[in-house]
C-alpha cells in the first residue's frame, strides 16, 4: 500500500465509522501519485459532503477550506419580496407585474446615498453586498431566482384527462396517439411563457438595473433545458457572466412513477446544448427512475439539501438562476425555511438566503430515506379516493398494480434507498 493510501485510510476511516475526524500526518513522504483505488476513495469521501460538508467562507462561497466536518444551515431572510408574505396569493400573483416581487422600501445600506434615482434593485443589491461584507465568518448571503419551467405537454395532458385518470393511468404511459409526455417538451403555451420571461429579464436589466445572474443551473429534464435556453439565450449579458448553465441531476422534479419525471440520456442533453456544462458525475442513462418506486417528501427534501450544499460550497457568486420544477422548487423552499409558495408554469420567485456553516454537533442526525412502491391502474380508473395510496380506484379484474406500463431498461441496481447516495448514510 502506498503511503498516500495509508494517509487516506487514517483520514477517512473515522468518517465512515461516524467518529470524530482527526487530521493525521504521515511521517513518510507522500507518494508522487495516488493509485486509482485511492482516487476512487477520495471521490467517495467527497460525496459524503452532502450531509456534512467541510466548509468555510471564501469570497462568497462556503468552500472546503477548513478541513472540519460541519453542517450548512439555511434561512430565508424575509421582508424583501412579496412572495415572503403570507398575504400574497400565489395562485394569482404575476411576477412581471411586481418587479419580480421586490418590495418598495428603504435599506440601511443606502440611507446615506447621495443619489435619489437609484432603482429598488440597485438599493437591494447594495443591501445584499452589505450583508455579505458585514457577515461573520462562515456566513454568506445569496439571492436565488428560482424559475419553474413553462407549460409542458404533460401539464396539458393532466388538464385534458383530469387528475385522477392522469395520476392513476395516463401519466404512467409515454404519451398518447398525439403527443409524448415522457420527459415532456414545452408546448406552445410553455414556449410563450419562457419568451415572456426572456422579455421581462431584458426589460428589468435596462429599466430596473436588476443584477445579472452570475451563475446558471438547470434541471436535466427537457422542459427545463428549453425554458432556460429560451429565457436567457440572446440576452445582453456581461462577458464575465455569460449564459453557460450547469446541468445538475438533483434539480430534477420529484421522482415518481410518471414518465414525465424520467430524463433522457446524457448524450441527448449534450447534443441539444453542446456548450452547456453537465456536472460530473452524471450517468449516461437515468438510473433513478424505475417506474415502480417514488421519492418520498423527506427523500426529496434531503436531495434538495444536497444540491444546495453543493452550490453553496463551490459557487462564489451571489446572484444565481435556478431553472427547475414546481415540486422541486417547493421542496427547496421548504429546506430554506420559506413559506409555501406554489409557482404557476413559467413563474419565477427570488429568495434571499442566509447560509451558515455550523459545527457538526449542531447538525441533525443523518438519515437515509427509503422510497415507496407506488400503485397505479392497468386501465383508466373510475375515480380516485384521497385516503388510498395514489388515490386510485381501478377498473378491471387486475385492480391496482405496480408493474410499469412502459418498458424500463435502466433501473437502479440496488433499490430506492441507494438514492441519493452515500452522502446521506
Amino acid at each position: 500500500m502506498l503511503s498516500g493510501e495509508k494517509d487516506f485510510l487514517r483520514w477517512t476511516v473515522p468518517v465512515f465509522l461516524g467518529l470524530p475526524r482527526c487530521i493525521c500526518i504521515s511521517s513518510q513522504p507522500r507518494a508522487q501519485s495516488l493509485s486509482k483505488r485511492t482516487m476512487w476513495g477520495i471521490n467517495a469521501v467527497a460525496a459524503l459532503g452532502a450531509a456534512f460538508l467541510t466548509v468555510g467562507v471564501e469570497a462568497g462561497a462556503l468552500s472546503q477550506a477548513h478541513r472540519g466536518y460541519g453542517y450548512i444551515n439555511y434561512t430565508t431572510i424575509t421582508g424583501y419580496f412579496l412572495q415572503d408574505e403570507p398575504s400574497t396569493n400565489s395562485t394569482t400573483f404575476d411576477y412581471t407585474q411586481y418587479n419580480f416581487g421586490l418590495i418598495n422600501r428603504t435599506y440601511p445600506a443606502t440611507s446615506g446615498w447621495p443619489s435619489k434615482n437609484a432603482t429598488q434593485w440597485q438599493q437591494f443589491q447594495a443591501q445584499v453586498d452589505a450583508l455579505n461584507r458585514e457577515a461573520p465568518k462562515d456566513t454568506v448571503y445569496k439571492v436565488m431566482f428560482l424559475g419553474r419551467h413553462g407549460e409542458g405537454y404533460h401539464n396539458a395532458a393532466q388538464t385534458f384527462y383530469g387528475t385522477p385518470d392522469w395520476n392513476c393511468y395516463e401519466a404512467e404511459l409515454n404519451g398518447n396517439a398525439t403527443v409524448s409526455w415522457f420527459d415532456a417538451d414545452l408546448d406552445p403555451n410553455g414556449i410563450a411563457q419562457a419568451e415572456t420571461a426572456h422579455n421581462y429579464w431584458a426589460s428589468e436589466f435596462v429599466n430596473q438595473k436588476t443584477p445579472y445572474p452570475q451563475s446558471y443551473y438547470t434541471s436535466p429534464l427537457t422542459r427545463c433545458l428549453q425554458t432556460a435556453n429560451i429565457t436567457f439565450n440572446g440576452l445582453k449579458l456581461p462577458k464575465e457572466y455569460p449564459f453557460v448553465p450547469k446541468v445538475k441531476e438533483l434539480l430534477r422534479e420529484g421522482i415518481s412513477i410518471h414518465t414525465c419525471d424520467r430524463r433522457r440520456s446524457k448524450s441527448y442533453i449534450h447534443n441539444l446544448f453542446p456548450s452547456w456544462i453537465i456536472e460530473k458525475p452524471f450517468t449516461e442513462n437515468d438510473e433513478l427512475w424505475d417506474g415502480v418506486t417514488a421519492e418520498t417528501t423527506d427523500a426529496q427534501n434531503a436531495r434538495s439539501k444536497k444540491w444546495l450544499d453543493e452550490v453553496f460550497a463551490t459557487d462564489k457568486n451571489t446572484w444565481l438562476s435556478i431553472t427547475s420544477h414546481s415540486g422541486e422548487i417547493a421542496s427547496t423552499l421548504s429546506v430554506l425555511g420559506h413559506i409555501p409558495f406554489p409557482l404557476n408554469t413559467g413563474a419565477i420567485i427570488p429568495v434571499l438566503i442566509k447560509a451558515q456553516y455550523l459545527p457538526a454537533a449542531d447538525a441533525p442526525t443523518p438519515t437515509t430515506w427509503a422510497w415507496t412502491v407506488s400503485t397505479h391502474c392497468a386501465a383508466s380508473p373510475k375515480t380516485s379516493i384521497s385516503s388510498l395510496a395514489q388515490g386510485c380506484v381501478c377498473t378491471g379484474k387486475e385492480g391496482a398494480v405496480t408493474t410499469p406500463l412502459v418498458k424500463v431498461t435502466n433501473t437502479r441496481t440496488q433499490g430506492p434507498t441507494r438514492y441519493p447516495g452515500p452522502g446521506f448514510k
